[in-house]
């Protein structure tokens, strides 16, 4: 079953005084390129949150992200009075008069360094356990989403399989259409030079001249990887690249079979296969 690397997986997680939202969001990559934002009082668990990640997201470009809001009266940022006051004091004798306002000193003082002081909160560990399970839940999400974007282009690429199946079988069947065309035009250039030739040696140049053309190996390579790329898509594991490999090996039987061909309708074909592989390239690149 394969997944498609563009994803989005959310958890929110009401703790008593502060609210956690939990986000990942991910699109393709061709490796796994992962950005973690974390407050800092989370920082010692990011490398077990990006091993998480990595184990289960595996490739994609992808953005975690965890955003706390405080819903109590508590706050770690305090005003630092000691430092305010000397500050205005200090505006005060700047100012050097009786009259001062002070509640524009007081705007001016805690704009300064130091006027507001900050706690560092300790990690709580019964904290994260509920935050880890719900990066679990984001996960999740973020899996299925996948899955179910996949979902379609499962759909799209056995039609365009089948398709490509089609043209082939069309390529199969003019293939004797085109050899007699060949050795007509052949036959005829030679009796537009009006020039005696050897019959034999004539028929030797034709038959190599054929074998040179001979598309009987493309055919059935081509075949065979289009079953292998149905056989691979149908497999529990998501193998993007695996999949990326056997298209490029039947872009590679497809265009010889066109060089090959030298014949228009058989050429048709050809061009109706290219444009059904273009449309899978541009898909897959997308694939997990």
């Amino acid at each position: 079953m394969i997944q498609s690397m563009t994803g989005y997986g959310k958890s929110v997680l009401q703790l008593p005084t502060k609210k956690v939202t939990i986000e990942i969001k991910s699109l393709n990559s061709k490796n796994l390129d992962l950005n973690v934002r974390i407050p800092s009082y989370y920082k010692e668990k990011e490398l077990s949150v990006r091993k998480k990640l990595a184990s289960s997201l595996v490739r994609g470009k992808v953005d975690f992200s965890v955003f706390v809001e405080m819903t109590a009266d508590e706050t770690s940022t305090t005003v630092n009075h000691g430092v305010v006051k000397e500050y205005m004091q200090q505006l005060r004798n700047v100012v050097q008069t009786g009259s001062s306002d002070d509640v524009e000193l007081l705007k001016m003082a805690v704009r300064m360094p130091d006027a507001l002081k900050t706690e560092r909160e300790e990690l709580d560990e019964n904290e994260w356990n509920l935050i880890n399970e719900n990066i679990d839940v984001a996960i999740k999400e973020i899996v299925q989403y996948r899955i179910d974007e996949a979902a379609s282009l499962e759909v799209d690429f056995k039609e365009r399989i089948a398709n490509i199946k089609k043209y082939l079988e069309e390529v199969k069947a003019l293939d004797s259409d085109r050899v007699e065309n060949v050795k007509a035009r052949l036959k005829k250039a030679i009796d537009d030079l009006k020039v005696d030739t050897d019959e034999n040696r004539f028929e030797q140049e034709l038959i190599y001249y054929l074998e040179k053309l001979d598309i009987n190996e493309e055919k059935v390579r081509l075949a065979n990887h289009l079953d292998y790329f149905l056989e691979t898509l149908a497999t529990p594991d998501s193998n993007g690249k695996k999949l990326g490999f056997v298209i490029q090996e039947m872009g590679r039987e497809i265009n010889t079979t066109g060089s090959k061909a030298n014949f228009a309708p058989m050429q048709k074909a050809v061009i109706q296969m290219k444009n059904e592989l273009e449309q899978i390239k541009e898909q897959i690149l997308n694939v997990l």
